[in-house]
């Protein structure tokens, strides 16, 4: 593979006008496509396989025309104190804010008027009027939504406090400023490592570069494909990432070829040969993981994992080729200012790290770390250990309107709602009761009378409504609304307790019982995401072992960076309990609002942050089996791997850290959850995992550390990612320039 990529970095660098013309115009027709595109047809959110699912798939085919999944608004009038919305005004207020919803688009299906419906809070200060619309929430057109909202203008106008709420009012989420100041900081980093601002814009313009490119074919394809714009937002996020961080190492082995009296092609040559193989393998490992994420089987999950792995692939693709043409743009310029003029006046830019230089600080730390392996491991393991404490409390959920920020129409909606009604009315439970197959002398009228009577004495049941039945008489329809708030535990309880008491129905009925609704949804999309953990897990960390086995030669390695991963996640899953479902530092993030974890975050996280923690694991590890591939003693190899990759590894982690926690000013609960878990998660692993505990479990293993059985040496391909065969064929083997051993880089003293 070394050479392979050697011969493309040298095409590269050699047709670099061809190269980036190829990459201008790519980035030109997925523009134009996403300019020209459609928008999405829908956003739906199935979850095949579960009961809540058949549910509304039932609803579809007994009640047509109800659109079970389509979009829902509530409008919530609350009146002055000393007022109610009995008055005389008040009502007729309400009136003409119904009348105006009705007659506002004609995508509303039907208004309840709560009067008629008995809309009214026990005090009589808070009413509110159900909107249903024929089509889902991102289908339905900016005149419906500004219909909506102009339509509490009568009620304002006469006193009347109205907030509107309902997943009617989705919008695209808002990252704000912070996600520019993650790639403002992201230039300071680079500028920092390289010494050079066109050393340090390379890799952003390429990052950006990829990023445009797969962002604008997702959007191309989001009308064709369904795609949200949760999709656009995470292949965003984890596109900046990873494209500016293989740009890195691409860019920061070139710059170390030169410095060792490279020719510029023969370097960017070597660049893409060497830490081009690694930016391949951790890549693979990325893909891996986004690709696994298809056999959780929730379409919206795996249209988000499939769509940010194309954008990792591009960003390789990128690293590989257009980081190469662009160095020959660019010439000595990549260089800092000292080595510039040592160029210019005919002098070796010197090899860092050579003769008497003074030992940088990942070599120190290397040092360090070697002298106390056991201390430092412990440290390392305790401290992460202990940050992953409150995971065990995870409690899991999807978002709803009561996590929204304060200042929206929806919360104020939720918590007037909840007030005046009880916190249960924001996520009524919706059963259906089907009939067909009921037994001789039963039907399904009998039947959903039972289920609402034994449902009724539940415990955490707040209302039933009468059973609504279809036109054949053979399905009924009824509304649970809970005590308990749609994400507490108590809730979800309730849904269990429901399905158990509908199972003993069924038995003796024939009836059968399904409980759907956006809070059943939420129970199952949990269930579900649970059951697949496991077997996700098994799936992406056994074929990341296998590659990482080809990559290493060894299984010990691969094993060590497995458990330090799983280590690193766990803990980062405790931070993210800790703030986000405890509240602990919430002022901090931004975080109004406490409650369950995101159902799909444990497994999310797990598949990402897996893939990303393999990047460092590839970037620092090659290089030390690269030293001791060329004879260096075991201690020396990891030594050498720190000097060469602990600089880069750390200003790598710093940018994807900085890109992440851009996201978390997002307006969006969940990607704001998402953008903090990957940065806190990066942070452990990089930092923590990847530069304490690997030195110090190297350092503990010694040779046996790269022990590979001899029947797997025999069956596994060697790729040559550290670059020995690429050396034996450029005539350098076991030196750094040349077949004379005197210009070879002196081993690390440890």
């Amino acid at each position: 593979m070394a050479t392979f990529l050697y011969k493309l970095g040298r095409f590269a660098f050699r047709r670099r006008r061809f190269v980036a013309l190829i990459w201008v115009a790519l980035l030109a027709v997925a523009g134009v496509g996403a300019a020209t595109a459609s928008a999405p047809a829908a956003d739906s959110f199935s979850i095949p396989g579960t009961e809540a699912q058949r549910a509304f798939d039932l609803l579809d085919q007994r009640f047509p025309g109800t659109n079970a999944d389509g979009a829902t608004a509530r409008v919530v009038f609350r009146a002055p104190g000393g007022e109610s919305m009995k008055d005389p005004a008040n009502k007729a207020a309400v009136e003409r804010t119904v009348h105006a919803l009705q007659s506002g688009s004609p995508q509303v299906d039907r208004v309840t008027d709560p009067y008629t419906a008995k809309a009214l809070s026990k005090d009589g200060r808070t009413a509110y009027a159900q909107v249903s619309y024929k089509v889902t929430g991102f289908e339905l057109t900016d005149a419906s939504k500004d219909a909506l909202k102009d339509a509490a203008k009568d009620g304002r106008d006469a006193g009347l406090t109205v907030e509107t709420g309902g997943n009617a009012l989705q919008a695209i989420p808002e990252t704000g400023a912070t996600e520019v100041i993650g790639i403002a900081i992201s230039a300071v980093v680079l500028v920092i490592t390289f010494g050079a601002l066109i050393a340090a814009g390379l890799p952003l313009l390429t990052a950006l570069i990829g990023v445009g490119i797969g962002v604008s074919t997702i959007t191309a394809l989001s009308s064709a494909l369904d795609l949200s714009s949760t999709t656009s937002t995470l292949a965003t996020m984890i596109g900046l990432a990873v494209g500016i961080d293989y740009a890195l190492f691409i860019v920061s082995r070139y710059r170390a070829e030169i410095a060792e009296g490279r020719e510029r092609e023969d370097a960017a040559g070597r660049a893409a040969g060497t830490a081009g193989s690694a930016v391949v393998f951790a890549g693979l490992t990325v893909v891996i993981a986004l690709v696994g994420l298809t056999v959780v089987n929730i379409p919206m999950l795996t249209k988000m994992g499939l769509a940010a792995a194309g954008t990792v692939v591009i960003a390789v693709l990128i690293a590989l080729t257009l980081i190469p043409a662009l160095l020959g743009f660019a010439g000595a310029r990549v260089l800092p200012r000292k080595a510039r003029k040592a160029s210019a006046a005919g002098e070796a830019p010197g090899r860092p790290g050579s003769g008497g230089e003074r030992p940088n600080m990942g070599t120190r730390w290397a040092r360090f770390v070697l002298r106390r392996p056991v201390a430092v491991l412990l440290a390392a393991v305790v401290g992460l250990g202990a940050v992953a404490i409150p995971a065990a409390s995870l409690e899991l959920g999807l978002p709803d309107d009561g996590s929204q920020p304060t200042h929206t129409t929806q919360r104020k909606a939720y918590d007037l709602l909840s007030d005046g009604f009880g916190p249960g009315v924001n996520g009524p439970l919706m059963l259906v009761v089907d009939g067909r197959d009921a037994h001789t002398g039963q039907t399904a009228t009998s039947a959903a009378a039972r289920v609402a009577k034994e449902v009724g004495k539940l415990d955490d049941v707040a209302v039933v409504t009468r059973p609504a039945f279809n036109k054949a008489g053979d399905t009924a329809m009824l509304n649970v609304v809970p005590k308990s708030k749609p994400s507490s535990v108590g809730t979800e309880d309730l849904v269990h307790d429901i399905r158990s008491t509908a199972s003993g129905i069924a038995q003796d009925t024939g009836a059968k019982t399904l409980v759907t609704g956006t809070t059943a949804m939420n129970v199952d999309v949990s269930q579900k995401l649970n059951d697949a953990l496991v077997p996700y897990l098994a799936l992406v960390v056994g074929l990341a072992f296998l590659l990482l086995m080809v990559v290493f030669r060894s299984v010990l390695v691969p094993l060590k960076a497995a458990l330090g991963f799983l280590l690193s996640v766990v803990a980062a899953l405790g931070a993210v309990v800790a703030v986000f479902q405890w509240g602990w530092l919430g002022d901090v993030f931004g975080v109004e609002q406490t409650g369950p974890i995101m159902s799909m975050m444990p497994i999310f996280m797990v598949g990402v942050v897996f893939g990303l923690a393999m990047d460092y694991e590839v970037f620092l590890v090659t290089r030390m089996r690269e030293a001791f591939v060329h004879g260096e003693r075991p201690g020396e190899a990891v030594v050498t791997g720190f000097r060469h990759g602990a600089r880069v590894v750390t200003a790598a982690a710093v940018i994807m850290i900085s890109v992440f926690a851009g996201f978390i000013g997002s307006t969006d609960s969940m990607i704001k959850m998402i953008g903090f878990g990957l940065a806190i998660a990066v942070f452990f692993d990089a930092f923590i995992v990847r530069m304490a505990v690997v030195p110090a479990v190297l350092a503990l293993l010694g040779r046996s550390a790269w022990w590979l059985p001899r029947w797997l040496q025999k069956l596994l391909p060697n790729v040559d990612v550290e670059g020995e065969g690429l050396r034996t064929e450029l005539g350098d083997a076991g030196t750094a320039e040349g077949p004379d051993a005197s210009t070879a880089p002196e081993p690390a003293r440890v």
